[in-house]
């Protein structure tokens, strides 16, 4: 028991990690994204009040209850993604219950079909069936979406089938245009309604070459977020035909989603879709060039075991899975960035196989300035930081 007590006096704790995690990342030189959760609160009110005169006029009134900026964020989105009308949500778990229980209402069908690695079924402590009353079923349960004859051969009727785009816990994974198109036409003959789960939406027109109008049209409704590839502080919009949108709007009352004023938030994201969206396009293709560089770099340290998934991303992000205890990769990741100045990984988590473990990799606009050679070379440090801890 002793022993047992200096062990775990000996680890740190989680909010120590933590700090000296992104500690290092603040600090680092070379890193391939810096997303906002690595700023102090003084960087990210400098940045939104430096910014924010570019996107919207600030001697308008305040927004009261979802009015004036937040409608006129509502108006962009709508026409970002071509649709009649969009609302505007503190969180991507509200909007995506309400876009499921509207459908659910109008089609008379209770039953949605997704992906049991979506987010709803992985992250939302069951909220569909707990809140809602819905109930979920999976055509598939491999590492991507449902294929159009997976939906025809289904033996049970659904109301709404749900698309994860990317599918991210399989590794930010997307069908093609062509499988998307018959995925959506399956889905409509067995009088479904489609949802497109879109939080990652925004950096899939590289991978469809598509504008997002075009992608955005197949669905009868799509879910997009402000906080995750476009930086804002959170919040997310659900778009699609007008009456769609007041009933969902209605709810979002119901849900306690009326929010007295929200304009930082909304700020903030008028400025995702004025500055980052736009570069979205070229972290995709300079992703590709890192994943390729660290396919190179882990096969010149001749590990055991590596994998880069998918090989050639489909988005901005992908997965890098490698034959360590996460905390041993945690532990190489901090001290490369502590030790370099270059911080390559983030953070690990154990793989679904004894042994490994899987990072997600994000290349945004800091990631531009590596070239492959810089993360050839990244990963062989990383790696033999590896070898020589053990």
């Amino acid at each position: 028991m002793e022993d047992h007590e200096q062990s775990i006096a000996s680890e740190p704790a989680p909010d120590a990690a933590r700090h000296r995690r992104l500690a290092a990342l603040r600090s680092a030189k070379r890193i391939l994204a810096r997303p906002a959760v690595d700023r102090t609160l003084a960087d990210s009110l400098d940045r939104l009040m430096r910014r924010a005169p570019e996107v919207y006029d600030l001697a308008q009134n305040s927004d009261v209850y979802g009015d004036s900026i937040v409608e006129e964020l509502e108006r962009r989105v709508a026409v970002q993604l071509g649709a009649e009308d969009a609302a505007f949500f503190p969180t991507g778990t509200m909007a995506q219950q309400i876009a499921v229980r509207v459908w659910a209402d109008r089609t008379g069908n209770r039953t949605v079909a997704l992906h049991p690695l979506s987010h709803p079924e992985q992250h939302e402590r069951d909220a569909f069936s707990v809140v809602s009353g819905l109930r979920t079923v999976h055509p598939t349960t491999e590492r991507r979406l449902p294929t159009a004859e997976e939906i025809q051969d289904f033996d049970e009727p659904f109301g709404a089938l749900m698309l994860e785009l990317p599918l991210r816990e399989a590794g930010f994974v997307l069908p093609s245009w062509q499988e998307l198109v018959d995925v959506v036409a399956a889905a409509r003959e067995k009088d479904a309604v489609v949802h497109f789960d879109g939080a990652r939406l925004w950096e899939c027109t590289p991978h469809f070459g598509r504008p997002l109008s075009e992608i955005a049209a197949l669905a009868d409704s799509v879910y997009v977020s402000f906080y995750k590839s476009l930086e804002g502080f959170g919040g997310a919009a659900l778009a699609g035909p007008g009456s769609f949108v007041s009933e969902a709007k209605a709810w979002r009352h119901r849900y306690g989603g009326q929010i007295f004023q929200q304009h930082p938030t909304v700020l903030s994201a008028l400025i995702g879709l004025d500055q980052e969206l736009p570069r979205l396009p070229s972290y995709v293709a300079h992703a590709r060039r890192v994943a390729k560089a660290l396919r190179e770099g882990f096969g010149a340290a001749s590990l055991p075991f590596f994998r880069v998934h998918p090989e050639t991303p489909h988005t901005h992000q992908f997965q890098v899975w490698l034959p360590y205890e996460a905390s041993v990769l945690d532990e190489a990741s901090v001290l490369q960035a502590e030790q370099t100045g270059v911080a390559l990984f983030r953070r690990w988590f154990a793989g679904e196989i004894p042994g490994t473990s899987v990072t997600e990799v994000t290349v945004s606009g800091p990631g531009l300035e590596w070239s492959e050679e810089e993360v050839r070379a990244a990963a062989l440090d990383f790696v033999n930081r590896l070898s020589a801890g053990r």
